[in-house]
């Protein structure tokens, strides 16, 4: 049987990631088998197959038919009918059995930064995810729990919790840099906002300006940076955000 595909493409790009993120996996849910549907995004959207792969199983087609830049273009089919698990206590999984080791950090901190406060992240590993648990406790101590809720052969399970989030204020910094991403697109203001980054010195901020939350940013910061930093809101929104980013000293 022919696959049926949704021809126009779906361009994910206008939307802020974590509205994405809910119509992708609203749009799986709802998917008949051996149907597809294509979607544009401004980088690789692998942690969503791996979550897809989480919730529903191993019924996730997904070819990539264009490939970096400003444009990852997908196509993803539903190979098979499954039954998506059903969230209660929970708001996302990830199985990370169905992932390379090697994208485990990608997938959990991207998808844990676009958590809001009290969301829940269920993980599932064959053993105990250990390097994970150091960066959230180095990285997000006081920021969240950890609960081990089963361990048993190649079944390890585990509940974060994303807290309150504390105050970043710091005093002793002076600000050599401010600008404003709104006018670039999404991969653009991410080379903006690490070059901005690189540039200063501990004890140097730069102040940038963005039309949602960067909050995701600031959670990959905390997994993959090696250099100490803070994150002050200055302006939280609705229509406009303002963040200082300070290289604290050692």
């Amino acid at each position: 049987m022919d696959t049926k595909t949704q021809t126009e493409a779906l361009d994910m790009r206008v939307h802020i990631p974590i509205e994405r993120h809910r119509k992708l996996i609203q749009l799986f849910k709802e998917l008949p088998v051996e149907e597809s549907f294509i979607f544009i995004n401004d980088h690789d959207p692998i942690p969503l197959y791996y979550e897809f792969r989480s919730i529903y199983g191993d019924v996730v087609g997904w070819e990539y038919l264009n490939r970096g830049g400003r444009e990852w273009k997908v196509k993803v089919t539903r190979t098979e009918a499954s039954q998506g698990r059903e969230f209660t206590e929970i708001s996302t999984l990830l199985d990370l059995r169905k992932a390379e080791e090697k994208e485990w950090k990608q997938i959990v901190f991207h998808r844990y930064g676009m958590m809001e406060q009290g969301d829940v992240m269920e993980l599932i590993a064959a053993e105990d995810p250990k390097e994970i648990h150091a960066i959230f406790v180095n990285k997000f101590e006081g920021q969240h729990s950890w609960i081990y809720k089963k361990q048993a052969h190649n079944e390890v399970v585990v509940h974060i919790i994303k807290e309150v989030k504390s105050g970043l204020g710091v005093d002793g910094f002076s600000v050599v840099n401010e600008f404003d991403l709104r006018p670039f697109p999404p991969t653009e203001r991410h080379e903006m906002f690490y070059k901005g980054f690189a540039d200063i010195k501990p004890g140097e901020a730069f102040e940038f300006i963005n039309d949602h939350d960067p909050l995701p940013l600031y959670y990959q910061m905390e997994a993959e940076s090696k250099d100490p930093f803070k994150w002050e809101y200055i302006i939280k929104g609705p229509e406009e955000w303002k963040v200082r980013v300070i290289k604290t000293k050692n």
